[in-house]
């Protein structure tokens, strides 16, 4: 074994953010999109942009990807880890940080519109399509406090 394929790769760091909302007629909703190659359900996130904080990056990546506004928390709601493709072929590992986000609205049109789907899920659907098994975990962690504290 060569020692290039012993050394450990770094973490990459991703923000993403986990979009909400409440419906008088299905309750709490979890909007989710679809990723360019793979068309697997994920939520919106991407790389930190520089000079703004993570939470910002989260919001941005949410507007960029499925055109979603809203409040923002501060504070990450959770984290997991996945692989990513990138451009080159390689696969790198990314924790990707996730910040709640209260959508306000959703605009007609966005950046990423027609290379991506979105829809809204009721949290337990939500938490079925997605494959990583702790954002399964945040989104229902989500939905229990945010159910709480409508209690």
């Amino acid at each position: 074994m060569s020692s290039s394929s012993k050394r450990a790769t770094a973490t990459r760091i991703q923000y993403g953010a986990l979009p909400y909302r409440f419906s008088r007629a299905s309750g709490m909703e979890i909007l989710l999109v679809t990723s360019r190659e793979t068309k697997r359900w994920v939520v919106p996130k991407g790389w930190p942009k520089k000079r703004k904080d993570p939470w910002d990056s989260a919001a941005r990546e949410a507007k960029e990807e499925a055109g979603v506004v809203g409040k923002v928390s501060k504070e990450p709601i959770g984290s997991y880890f996945y692989r990513k493709r990138l451009r080159s072929g390689k696969i790198v590992v990314c924790e990707v940080q996730d910040f709640g986000l209260a959508v306000k609205r959703q605009q007609r049109s966005w950046l990423e519109k027609g290379q991506r789907e979105t829809a809204w899920f009721s949290p337990g659907d939500a938490a079925k399509a997605v494959q990583e098994p702790i954002l399964r975990t945040i989104i229902r962690r989500l939905s229990w406090k945010r159910a709480a504290r409508k209690v």
